[in-house]
């Protein structure tokens, strides 16, 4: 075992210094950085000295050390990951890897993590920096999608749990700030080059979709003109393939069908669903250092990913209780569930869907830093972040035939798994014959399919500029000053379709055979098999050569729900900020800061009402300004070596929605809401004040020298004010266009009327604790040398009532209990890991069927990946590589949905184990 004890001082140095570790390149600096921290500890306290022993140590283990003094030396409570954490482990972003911090989980969406949540709050509560700056994001809310960042690409991550006045832009549960490396924080030139090939076990279900994928990457840090000049360059390749199984019910309506006296519970219909995707990701990193002396760094930093996700998905979506069949033959159980029935005159839609995301996003900075004299420094950084997403949403059908077809039907027996989550579907037509099958509208919805292309386009300009004093003396040892400006502009877009075959062709068409692709096997949830072509083929190329021989032609839709889905919103943001930064002995030695922002912001929106022209809705407008002063409060005392007591305090700030702020409403004239005329309407609201909270945090934490830790923490927020829906009967409407009204029409006489939609209303509070350890067991034995763990436990409890006053709604994105263990072992080149998250059930937002985001609830999971290698030996002729074999989602473990109401379920996925092969080899 082997005792460390170290110096704030060094603890300073080594954090600034793993604040450059890169990807495999992290355990090269590894020695360096343990006899710097070592050499200044020991000239501070030479009684220590006999007690220190310098321990190099490599890979994962001192990828965790150099987290551990990250944690220590930082003056507010944080979580920390370095390179080798990230780079070693099989993550397919930089979501998985924060998903294992205390207090985080991650959102699926499409069997990859890619939300986070931080203390039970929705993602949109948090934000997300690169390298300090405040980033935008491709989703309609301000939430990140963190599977946009290569996790090869990042060099660690902070995450801020407390407030500090210095950082601009952080969020209300948490601030997660993504690092690049910087060139001139390593004395060495370093490339590195990984490639893993990744299989999935579900197989080939798709003709389309191979089963195997790709990762590539490599990266490049040298220093020149004897370390004046730096450059990192990077580069990440994802080819990863998605097959999943899925069911997913209607619905559940009630029926006495046994003739009881009792309502018993029906399956109203399902899809079951087998679905293929390929996701594509290109990011790219660059960064040039320029230190000409010691007083002057200037740094320009780039950014910038390409996500592409092709899906299709093949399903059989089934009409049983809500549709014209007739029940037959029902075994109902105890608790009055329909398990099993036989339905008669049952017409199926067999769905060929397309699903596909096109994603940019680019992030450029350019940041200059000054030193006069020993006292006084600025920093002037400029920034850019712009994020774009194209979505191309299909849906065609076919069938037995056209629903005015009254022999195009089937007889279906369905078995009720409860347990499982899964219908399974006794068929008796053969849904694989293209000779049977046409496409047509065979579930008498009026169309043959439907298209939308849905598009997100973000911007954010910033330009911060901020001053250092620094004092030699006193318990004040500096203070930071400055101002931020930031321009930031969303929109979003939706172009919608119906979908109906060629006039030439009638309400049926064989299946050509030219797009004919064969069929999907759907036995995982019954005994058939399905249709399966290639539904773009049937597209005219553009929408002006809409009939000119294409299967389909496309037909637009003039709709409210249309026009609310296209806004945009803009907001400037000015903060000044002043921070004074603590070192003292008051007793104990303390060290922190007290500081306050002053956050003035206008934000305005434009969007349409549909009221009087659905195909040429008017135009509307809206905004507010406020401002809020957010002061924050940092205190750590080392109330003995190694134990630190932390204190936070402070009021935090989150913006609304951006989809929220949207200026869209359906605004009209109501007649019979009293004696005289008022405005009424609803949809977004442009007047929307921020979530604000008050916030206490306190942890005790443990060390173990720089080797691992033990922390304690508590926190509680009391929100001042919550955004949910709400009918309000004194909304300002002064900003509507009266001109739309045809003359002659009578107005109300104030522009003060009812709206209904998302308000600011009651808050209420949260709290919860955290228990956290990160451990190298041989800190209890020499015997257990090489094992360590790394683990953590957290529960919440909300008082917040998410939909309103009275409502049980919970709040987006909250399991009341998450904890996330790894275990590994690491020693003579060989390493090995397997880490496990569990979270508890939760409501989520997802897209829906219309595009806009809805309400989910999503069973509690654990995720289970494992990974294993080899690093040969500095002294064999294969210096340099190393082995992988990784493991993701080892179980695999589905994803699951409920209805609230009856904890019935909604949705059942099983996305397959992912296994991943590969090499790196650092130069």
């Amino acid at each position: 075992m082997y005792p460390f004890k170290r110096s704030v001082i060094s603890l300073a140095l080594a954090s600034a210094l793993s604040a450059g570790t890169y990807a495999q390149a992290a355990e090269d600096a590894t020695a360096e950085q343990a006899e710097a921290g070592q050499e200044v500890a020991q000239q501070k306290d030479s009684a220590k000295k006999k007690e220190a022993v310098v321990i190099t140590v490599t890979g994962l283990r001192a990828s965790i050390e150099r987290a551990t003094e990250t944690k220590f030396a930082s003056d507010t409570i944080t979580e920390v990951i370095s390179a080798e954490d990230i780079g070693k482990l099989p993550d397919m972003s930089i979501a998985d890897a924060i998903s294992r911090l205390p207090g985080v989980t991650a959102q699926r969406t499409a069997g990859r993590a890619s939300q986070i949540n931080i203390r039970g709050m929705p993602d949109y509560f948090s934000t997300t920096l690169v390298n300090g700056r405040e980033q935008v994001s491709v989703s309609q809310t301000r939430g990140a999608e963190f599977d946009q960042y290569p996790s090869e690409l990042i060099s660690s991550v902070m995450l801020y749990k407390t407030p500090d006045a210095t950082l601009v832009g952080q969020g209300l549960s948490g601030t997660v700030d993504l690092r690049t490396a910087m060139p001139l924080d390593y004395n060495e030139r370093i490339i590195n080059v990984n490639i893993r090939g990744e299989k999935n076990s579900k197989g080939e279900l798709n003709p389309e979709f191979s089963d195997i994928g790709e990762r590539f990457s490599i990266s490049y840090i040298d220093q020149f003109m004897d370390g004046k000049v730096g450059l990192t360059l990077g580069y990440a390749h994802l080819g990863s393939v998605n097959q999943s199984n899925r069911w997913e019910a209607w619905g559940y309506p009630t029926a006495d069908v046994n003739s009881d006296g009792t309502e018993d519970i029906i399956l109203g219909g399902g899809k079951v669903q087998s679905s293929s995707g390929e996701f594509i990701r290109d990011g790219f990193i660059g960064v040039l250092e320029l230190k000409p002396n010691d007083n002057f760094r200037s740094t320009v930093d780039l950014f910038y990913s390409e996500f592409e996700s092709n899906e299709v998905l093949r399903f059989m979506e089934t009409g049983l209780a809500w549709s014209g069949a007739s029940l037959q033959d029902p075994v109902v159980d105890a608790n009055n569930i329909v398990q099993e029935a036989t339905f008669v005159g049952v017409r199926p839609v067999l769905r060929n869907d397309v699903n596909r995301w096109d994603d940019e996003m680019l992030s450029v900075g350019w940041k200059n830093e000054f030193s006069f004299g020993d006292a006084w420094e600025m920093t002037l950084d400029l920034s850019h972040s712009e994020a774009e997403r194209k979505q191309l949403v299909l849906e065609t059908y076919s069938g037995l035939g056209h629903a005015s077809n009254s022999s195009a039907s089937d007889t279906v027996r369905v078995l009720l798994d409860q347990g499982t989550g899964l219908a399974r579907y006794q068929y008796g037509e053969n849904y694989a014959d293209p000779q049977s099958i046409v496409l047509t509208d065979p579930g008498g919805w009026n169309q043959d399919g439907f298209l939308k292309n849905l598009g997100t386009e973000d911007e954010l300009d910033s330009l911060n500029l901020s001053f250092t004093h620094t004092f030699q003396t006193g318990w004040i040892s500096q203070v930071e000053f400055g101002v931020n400006y930031t321009e930031r502009e969303k929109s979003r877009s939706s172009d919608e379709y119906f979908v109906n075959l060629n006039s030439s062709f009638g309400d049926e068409l064989v299946i050509p055979s030219d797009i004919l692709l064969g069929a999907v096997d759907l036995g995982f949830a019954g005994n058939t098999n399905s249709i399966a072509y290639n539904p773009l083929a049937g597209l005219p190329s553009t929408i002006a050569n809409n009939a000119s021989g294409s299967i389909y032609t496309t037909t637009s839709l003039f709709h409210p729900d249309v026009s609310n889905k296209n806004w945009t919103v803009n907001e400037d943001v000015m903060t000044f900020f002043i921070q004074a930064n603590i070192e003292a002995d008051w007793g104990v030695p303390v060290r922190g800061n007290i500081g306050v922002q002053y956050v003035d912001t206008e934000q305005s929106s434009v969007g349409f009402n549909p009221n009087q022209n659905a195909q040429n809705p008017a135009v509307q407008t809206g905004g507010i300004s406020y401002d809020e002063l957010l002061p924050s409060l940092n205190l750590t005392f080392e109330v003995v070596d190694d134990q630190l007591l932390r204190v936070g305090l402070g009021r935090q700030l989150a913006r609304p929605r951006l989809d929220d702020l949207r200026a869209n409403q359906n605004v009209g004239i109501c007649n019979t809401c009293g004696p005289d005329e008022v405005w009424s309407g609803g949809g977004g609201n442009p007047q929307l004040k921020p979530w604000l909270a008050d916030a206490f945090d306190v942890t005790y934490e443990i060390y173990f020298g720089s080797r691992g830790y033990v922390a304690f923490n508590a926190f509680y927020k009391d929100l001042k004010t919550y955004i949910f829906d709400q009918n309000i009967d004194n909304y300002d409407y002064g900003f509507i266009d009266t001109s739309i009204y045809p003359p002659g029409t009578t107005l109300p006489d104030t522009f003060i009327g009812r709206f209904s939609g998302p308000a600011n209303g009651e808050g209420g509070s949260l709290s919860g604790f955290e228990v956290a350890a990160s451990l190298p067991l041989d800190v209890f034995s020499d015997m257990l040398e090489g094992f360590g763990i790394q683990a953590n436990y957290s529960a919440v409890d909300s008082e917040i009532e998410a939909k309103g006053p009275g409502s049980k709604s919970p709040l987006p994105g909250l399991s009341e209990v998450v904890h996330n263990v790894t275990f590994y072992y690491e020693a003579s080149g060989f390493s090995a890991r397997i880490s496990q998250r569990t979270r508890e059930d939760f409501l989520a937002q997802v897209q829906g069927f219309g595009g806009d985001l809805s309400d989910r609830y999503i069973r509690g999971e654990t995720i289970t990946d494992f990974q294993m290698g080899y690093s040969f030996a500095e002294d064999s002729s294969l210096d340099g590589l190393s082995l992988l074999l990784q493991v993701n989602n080892l179980t695999d473990e589905p994803y699951r949905e409920y209805f609230p109401d009856t904890s019935m379920p909604r949705f059942y996925a099983e996305f397959g184990t992912t296994y991943l092969l590969g090499a790196s080899y650092r130069f």
